[in-house]
């Protein structure tokens, strides 16, 4: 149904672009700029990152295809990398997964605009992102009802970066770090089990179970 796959994707998107994580990240890296040039960079890096997302929204079959990758080894390889990143997520743990490296937060100090990197790039448009992208619009078949809903789902979250982006510092001060935390956790876990769905569905997919068994 409709619903249930935009909020498997809302879910699924949520989690790996990271929210919680965007506005920590965000906030330490504008705190020296002007309101003006925060809502100017927050607008680009969104915009950036979300052609980013949907050019392979609408290639990543045919990118697949190109490479020679079936679904059930997307899935299984998408299951992997989002149940790593949950991980981290449950555990705290600072990856490149969903946010920026430590060499790349000491570079971007350096930076007077960051809307490209690290903002759109891998903050927003980043591995765990870009691979939940082309796990679902492909699972969910070229330009069907689903494609839309899942496109639907990766939208709504980059405008919810973009208006958390415009209160990122009053938000950081209101939560703190234990309350973004505490979100960053709780979403970990919601992707925990997704991964493992996606697991699942790539390994039943595939044709290994029935061939271990015969």
């Amino acid at each position: 149904m409709p619903i249930d796959t935009f909020l498997l994707a809302l879910t699924t998107f949520f989690a790996t672009i990271g929210p919680a994580d965007l506005l920590v990240v965000y906030a330490a890296l504008t705190q020296k700029n002007t309101p003006a040039e925060r809502r100017a960079m927050a607008l680009r890096g969104t915009l950036i990152a979300g052609v980013i997302l949907l050019f392979f929204a609408v290639f990543g079959e045919v990118l697949l295809k190109l490479f020679g990758i079936t679904l059930p080894a997307l899935r299984i390889a998408g299951g992997i990398l989002l149940l790593l990143i949950s991980i981290d997520m449950v555990f705290a743990r600072h990856s490149g997964g969903t946010g920026t490296t430590p060499e790349e937060e000491n570079e971007a100090q350096g930076r007077q605009d960051i809307s490209v990197f690290p903002l759109a790039t891998p903050l927003l448009a980043g591995p765990g992102a870009i691979s939940a992208v082309i796990l679902l619009t492909t699972g969910a078949g070229g330009f069907s009802l689903e494609w839309f809903v899942v496109v639907a789902a990766l939208l709504a979250i980059l405008a919810l970066c973009y208006a958390a982006m415009l209160v990122a510092i009053p938000i950081q001060r209101l939560l703190g770090i234990t309350g973004l935390a505490v979100v960053s956790r709780v979403v970990g876990v919601l992707l925990a089990a997704l991964s493992v769905q996606f697991l699942i569905d790539g390994i039943k997919a595939s044709g290994l179970v029935g061939a271990v068994a015969g």
